[in-house]
């Protein structure tokens, strides 16, 4: 993807940073709940490897989303797990999403 021109915009209300691009494709990135170093494992659970630490503060794109373990964090309890590479997810209970749901597509097998 080309892009010409990036811009990132703060949603202080939602804690959210928005980056748009030039382009058609907009990337968003959700704050991590403050305070928390989060791990990152290989699969949407508990019983995956830890593949990664989030460093307090972090913010994170959501590629797509799963269900996987239930696990109850700053923003309530879900089984949603958020897809941030490849390999990569981190539990939605941690992530500001502004919502209780799915915001971005599931996950292909």
């Amino acid at each position: 993807m080309s892009v010409d021109r990036v811009e990132e915009v703060e949603d202080a209300e939602q804690g959210i940073a928005v980056t748009a691009t030039a382009s058609a494709t907009t990337v968003r990135y959700y704050s991590v709940a403050p305070g928390v170093r989060l791990n990152v494992r290989s699969g949407p659970g508990t019983t995956y490897s830890i593949v990664d630490v989030l460093s307090e503060g972090a913010k994170v794109a959501i590629l797509c989303q799963t269900p996987g373990t239930t696990i109850t964090g700053p923003y309530g309890t879900s089984n949603i797990w958020d897809s941030i590479a490849n390999g990569k997810y981190v539990s939605d209970a941690y992530v500001n999403t502004g919502s209780d749901g799915y915001i971005r597509p599931r996950c292909s097998v």
